[in-house]
């Protein structure tokens, strides 16, 4: 049988000690994938990404399923992608799509091409006083620091002119800085699921109580939801403005400004979690268009 790895992280898989509080993303994933594969005749073995490459040998496809440590390894991880690509073992996605969609300054591109996004200062090194600059320039009273290398919102930081970082802070990371959008709380965050560029399912993604951050590592829930015909052309059109062919999977991420207009968050390509309990055709879905791939081969 052909041979497809899912790529995961020491901390998402199962018997490798403590585990990540979202590894059960992990495990559903495995579980919605898994059998829809086999049916199409394709063995499914989750690797480690910083396994050795011994362990990729007889791979002709990797999936990069639950690599949730990437951002901390960026240039690692990048590398380890050429050099599967080099032994000629498809990426899903690959390591270009990985390359550009990996450093967050995309949504200028995006932007460019005409996705409506959030307003953001892009910096190499932020300070205190950038961060009450920021607030004046956006005319608000609550500013969101996230990395522009980064997942699972992790370094991600919040400030209010009440409460502003203290003299002479400063950020570790390169950093993108946003007003803070209320409806991340009152209404949640949208996810529009695509696979092979074709809508998928969608979502609603709603931070816990006093929380805003809507990772289930920080309390986050999900709950159904069903776009409407605008809602799902706004997260398609996200789609049609990536700079090369629809990649195996997108998962586009949206909340509500406040002239009800969905606003992109992020295209998510590199390792997202594509939520299959609200798609239950997801494993069909991606099976399907895997072997598609490895039919074109």
């Amino acid at each position: 049988m052909t041979k497809i790895a899912f790529m995961a992280c020491k901390t998402t898989l199962p018997g490798a000690g403590e585990r990540r509080g979202d590894a059960y993303e992990h495990d559903l994933m495995v579980t919605a994938l898994e059998p829809a594969l086999t049916a199409r005749g394709l063995t499914m073995e989750v690797i480690d990404w910083e396994a050795d490459m011994s362990a990729f040998e007889d791979i002709e496809l990797a999936i990069l399923g639950s690599a949730w440590n990437y951002q901390d390894k960026h240039t690692a991880y990048l590398e380890k992608l050429d050099e599967l690509e080099a032994r000629g073992v498809q990426l899903c996605n690959c390591a270009e799509v990985v390359r550009w969609n990996s450093v967050k300054t995309y949504l200028r591109e995006l932007e460019a091409s005409g996705a409506n996004t959030i307003p953001t200062i892009w910096l190499n090194a932020v300070t205190n006083d950038d961060v009450m600059a920021a607030m004046d320039e956006f005319a608000c009273d609550k500013l969101v620091i996230k990395r522009q290398v980064g997942a699972g919102a992790e370094g991600q930081l919040m400030f209010t002119r009440d409460n502003p970082p203290p003299a002479g802070w400063h950020y570790g990371h390169a950093a993108m800085l946003q007003p803070f959008l209320p409806t991340i709380q009152t209404e949640g965050e949208y996810s529009f699921l695509f696979v092979d560029g074709e809508f998928s399912h969608a979502l609603c993604k709603r931070a816990a109580d006093g929380e805003y951050r809507i990772q289930s590592l920080y309390g986050g829930t999900e709950v159904d939801f069903t776009p409407n015909e605008s809602e799902r052309a706004h997260a398609k059109a996200v789609v049609g403005a990536l700079p090369f062919d629809a990649p195996l999977y997108a998962r586009i991420d949206m909340v509500r400004g406040d002239d009800d207009v969905l606003l992109l968050m992020e295209a998510e390509l590199v390792e997202p979690y594509l939520y299959p309990e609200q798609g239950p055709e997801l494993g069909p879905r991606i099976a399907a268009a895997i072997s598609k791939r490895l039919t074109k081969r």
